[in-house]
């Protein structure tokens, strides 16, 4: 039994590496269904689960401190990728599409918890999946944080977020062929040409890590400190939103032009995730069934609005379906929907998902409150 928090934080960082580096050296299909992020948190889970880590003060102290502190500085470091000037060059109707699909996702999200009449856990674990369908798994984390969830409803959550994710990525692709058909459905004269020359803010490389490391680290002890003085709703939720502010006015300058953020925030990402995870521990799976169906009717809901929509607005089903990934998948697997189409499309599957590291967030919060609000 691990009693050190050193050695407790220095396993759950191997686990992260070791699933991070299985993903990216090998080419083992089970990474198209089952992301890196889901192993990590199982294998933490597992070990939790066995008793591998002592859960004293030390250890709870550490699990604390680490994870109030990367929460903001992994969120500063992901939006710094935004660029809002190419995102309004998207034209009509990527933005109508991207608006609709928000909308849609908040929508049912309530509409379901309504049907489902969620109680108040299985509220603020749909509220953090709100923040992931919006945004990204960052965003799912800061949401998830902000209203309390557990970590156990946060494992629900996560599974509802890989299974219907997958299912849904797999049904969009399916309809790639179809698309004439739909447009003529919708009589739809958009056209895609012109988007190949719409560019991407995000510069992926290898370069000046240490950089990000330092001020990431320096933006979250300012925004902690801030949080100890003002808060909004609470500790946690204020240090989300300020570290999404500094985030914002970051992409505004020289500071997205340098490679590196994406990896360093990643990283954090998947040391939260193990984090998460060497705290849950189950006592049944018997729900996530339940969890993951509310969760397959939410896609529903969102995908009859979408179509709906299409017809009113007539829009094409490349705009609705990559504003729709841009959300649910995000930055994984918008760009590969697009390349379906067009491969100079990528970038814009890339900008919309990326967008959505802003709109996770503040959504998320927006939504998890309404379903808290109304829950049992």
């Amino acid at each position: 039994m691990i009693s050190s928090p050193l050695i407790y934080l220095f396993v759950l960082a191997l686990v992260a590496t070791f699933f991070s580096l299985l993903e990216q050296k090998t080419k083992f299909k089970i990474f198209k269904f089952v992301p890196a992020v889901v192993m990590i948190y199982a294998a933490s889970m597992t070990l939790a689960g066995m008793g591998v880590f002592e859960q004293n003060e030390p250890i709870n102290e550490i699990y604390k401190n680490t994870k109030k502190n990367l929460l903001p500085a992994m969120l500063f470091l992901m939006l710094l990728q935004v660029d809002f000037r190419h995102f309004f060059k998207l034209g009509r109707s990527l933005l109508v599409s991207y608006v609709l699909a928000v909308l849609s996702l908040a929508f049912a999200f309530v509409v379901v918890s309504l049907v489902f009449n969620f109680n108040q856990d299985m509220a603020s674990a749909f509220g953090a999946l709100a923040g992931s369908w919006m945004g990204g798994t960052a965003n799912m984390i800061a949401v998830g944080s902000a209203l309390n969830v557990s970590d156990v409803a946060f494992g629900f959550a996560l599974i509802v977020d890989s299974v219907n994710y997958t299912i849904w990525v797999m049904f969009l692709l399916f309809l790639v062929p179809f698309a004439s058909y739909f447009n003529k459905f919708t009589s739809s004269q958009q056209s895609t040409a012109y988007l190949a020359e719409i560019g991407c803010a995000c510069n992926i490389g290898a370069k000046r890590y240490w950089l990000f490391v330092f001020l990431s680290v320096g933006v979250a002890f300012f925004v902690n400190t801030i949080a100890y003085k003002f808060q909004i709703l609470n500790y946690t939720t204020t240090t989300v939103i300020i570290a999404t502010i500094f985030g914002i006015l970051g992409s505004f300058t020289k500071l997205k032009n340098i490679n590196g953020s994406s990896e360093v925030a990643t990283t954090m990402l998947y040391i939260l995730i193990a984090l998460i995870g060497s705290h849950a521990i189950f006592d049944s799976f018997r729900d996530v069934g339940y969890y993951v169906f509310a969760g397959f009717m939410i896609l529903v809901v969102h995908a009859t609005i979408m179509v709906m929509g299409a017809k009113i607005f007539k829009l094409d089903l490349f705009s609705i379906a990559i504003a729709s990934l841009s959300n649910i998948g995000g930055v994984a697997s918008a760009p590969i929907l697009a390349a379906t189409y067009n491969k100079a499309l990528v970038s814009v599957g890339v900008l919309m998902a990326i967008m959505g590291y802003i709109i996770g967030t503040f959504g998320g919060l927006v939504v998890g409150n309404i379903l808290i609000g109304i829950a049992k």
